[in-house]
């Protein structure tokens, strides 16, 4: 699954840990979530959907 993570990062001007910070999670997960290393859990996508005020699926998309 691909994602526009790293994209909506650099509009806050956040690095990786700013939005660890914000979701609760490490910056390794960010990460591997950003190079697509790791699919974040639905729980997850909520939280991040959330944070960045944006529906999953303008976030999250298929490859």
């Amino acid at each position: 699954m691909k994602n526009r993570l790293k994209v909506l990062r650099a509009e806050r001007d956040w690095n990786q840990q700013d939005l660890a910070d914000a979701l609760g999670v490490s910056r390794q997960s960010v990460n591997a979530i950003e190079t697509g290393k790791y699919d974040p859990s639905l729980p997850l996508a909520f939280r991040i959907s959330e944070v960045f005020e944006l529906p999953i699926e303008q976030i999250f998309f298929r490859d």
